[in-house]
């Protein structure tokens, strides 16, 4: 079994190997350890993958459910050629999302008479204003009605950074001044959105969680207010996450999850850092799925998540490859 194909762009699948770059070095200066002059597959040989992969920030379920998967399929105490090891495992790790439903197609605006609603959630400091820029921008090139709403209204720099972007963009704004009710903007919003039959609204709300209750009672009702305006909305809430925080992006990802319904993430700033490995982690530990990875600044480096697509770029089909890329990061 190969890796399946997607009708992915020569220039994305670029953007996406240089923005994984850092992260395919670092999973390889791991498995370089591992490969390195072995022959006989056993269990001191999985012992060293288990430690390989979770020192790559793959996550400790993810690299267990996948050792698994291996231990079934090697044959233990043979020798084996370690291309044929590290084929062997790319295809499990492959199978292993695939029937754990992780690999989403892209994700679509569908067609309707009301405006579809996003609702976007995450700490402050992990992307989330820049990417609701570049999923305006997206949107936009596709061809539909963007409109923003700056419901985070605990910062004035957030509002002042979506009226940035929705110039930038070329999209409208709804905004209020900093310490206004946040339902309130939301409501605005979606009254605009339907006045403008507009097809996307992408609403931006407050980055804390240091009061859980809060936050729980304040997104609740921006919910309410929202579906009196557009019934059944948000119709999505997507989390942001600092990729380059490892592991601290899965714990902020288990407080969200305890505060309100969330949809979809989004993993930002792959691109400058050797931590890639944990939107495996996050793919895989929670019944989510992984609408869209950051791997770059530009308005377009906000990519559809495609499992194999990533995988192939983390982990290149010749095991030649990515050792040359570890050694030559190391030198």
């Amino acid at each position: 079994m190969s890796f399946l194909k997607r009708l992915f762009s020569k220039q994305e699948k670029q953007t996406l190997d240089e923005g994984l770059e850092k992260s395919k070095s670092h999973v390889f200066s791991k498995l370089a350890k591992v490969f390195t002059g072995r022959r006989v597959v056993d269990e001191a040989l999985m012992d060293e993958l288990e430690e390989a992969f979770i020192t790559a920030d793959v996550g400790v379920e993810t690299t267990m459910r996948l050792l698994s998967r291996l231990r079934k399929r090697a044959r233990f105490e043979a020798y084996m050629e370690m291309q044929d090891l590290y084929g062997m495992m790319r295809e499990e790790m492959a199978a292993l999302f695939h029937e754990d439903n992780r690999a989403p197609e892209g994700y679509s605006i569908p067609k309707s008479d009301q405006p579809h609603v996003i609702l976007v959630v995450g700490v402050n400091g992990v992307g989330k204003t820049t990417s609701i820029g570049k999923l305006a921008h997206r949107y936009k090139s596709q061809g539909h009605e963007v409109i923003l709403g700056a419901a985070d209204t605990f910062r004035a720099a957030a509002i002042d950074q979506l009226k940035v972007w929705a110039e930038r963009v070329g999209v409208p704004v709804v905004a209020q001044n900093m310490g206004a009710d946040p339902a309130s903007v939301a409501f605005d919003t979606l009254q605009s959105a339907v006045a403008r039959k507009a097809d996307v609204a992408i609403i931006d709300t407050a980055g804390r969680l240091h009061n859980k209750r809060g936050l729980m009672e304040e997104l609740a009702k921006v919910r309410r207010v929202m579906d009196k305006v557009v019934p059944g909305a948000p119709h999505e809430v997507w989390l942001v996450l600092d990729g380059s925080t490892g592991q601290n992006a899965v714990e902020q990802a288990k407080q969200f999850l305890a505060t309100t319904d969330v949809t979809g993430l989004i993993v930002t700033k792959l691109d400058g850092t050797a931590k890639g490995g944990v939107v495996l982690a996050i793919s895989l530990q929670f019944n989510i799925p992984v609408r869209y990875i950051g791997v770059g600044e530009q308005l377009d480096n906000l990519q559809d998540f495609h499992l194999d697509e990533f995988l192939d770029s983390l982990l290149p089909e010749r095991l030649e490859d990515g050792l040359d890329a570890a050694e030559g990061s190391a030198e």
